[in-house]
């Protein structure tokens, strides 16, 4: 009978990229709503300031995750290339490196050469980019799922904090906007060290304290630029 296990390290790729991404979305959009509120601007202002910062934080998010993981697929392609070569030309340091591995990790070394022997017959390069270079199919580097889980979680966390602006008034925008926005971010912080196996409440208190951090500040810069304009 086959046992089968679901583990957290499978997720590791596109949860990072979702979390990252809605919470940038959810903490600059609020700070960005914030700031230009509370230089006096009008509902209109603000809502294609907010819209602006939408497509410009999305488009970034994906190019700039898209880049930083394709570098990482590039090392790891690299990387994988030379250990094929070193396989070809020498195939019993190879097999010597492995199970000294495996020696290192509590095997024997008798049973360190068999499981070493073993493992190489059936995918030698597999192999050594597992226990040597640390490079696994379900962490392996994806440029583009995470580019689109960065666009489209960025794009969802910022819609929440602008829709928060777009059926408030006034004055009451700036209070509507940075308290709605830091729920959903405890509410994120939250889920996203449930999926992790971090505790809950600490992955809120962190996530919220930050972004409260992000819009003092912002609602400041806006306020000293409103008072200062008018």
């Amino acid at each position: 009978m086959r046992h089968s296990e679901s583990h957290r390290t499978e997720r590791i790729g596109w949860l990072r990229a979702a979390v990252l991404g809605a919470n940038d979305g959810i903490v600059s959009t609020a700070s960005l709503v914030i700031g230009v509120a509370a230089a006096n601007a009008d509902r209109g202002e603000i809502m294609i300031a907010g819209l602006a910062g939408l497509v410009a934080g999305a488009m970034s998010m994906a190019a700039g995750e898209y880049v930083s993981v394709y570098s990482q697929a590039d090392t790891e392609k690299a990387d994988l290339e030379r250990e094929r070569k070193e396989l070809e030309v020498d195939d019993e340091g190879e097999r010597m490196e492995l199970a000294g591995i495996y020696v290192q990790r509590g095997l024997s070394p008798q049973l360190a050469r068999e499981v070493a022997d073993q493992l190489m017959a059936h995918d030698a390069l597999a192999a050594h980019a597992r226990d040597e270079l640390g490079i696994s199919e379900e962490l392996r580097a994806r440029p583009v799922q995470a580019a689109v889980f960065s666009a489209v979680s960025f794009a969802v966390g910022a819609a929440l904090p602008l829709s928060l602006a777009a059926f408030t008034d006034g004055a009451a925008v700036v209070p509507a906007v940075a308290v709605g926005s830091l729920f959903f971010l405890a509410v994120l912080g939250a889920i996203a060290a449930r999926a992790g196996g971090a505790s809950p409440l600490k992955g809120a208190i962190r996530v919220t304290f930050w972004g409260a951090i992000a819009m003092i500040v912002t609602a400041l810069v806006g306020k000293l630029f409103g008072t200062a304009v008018a």
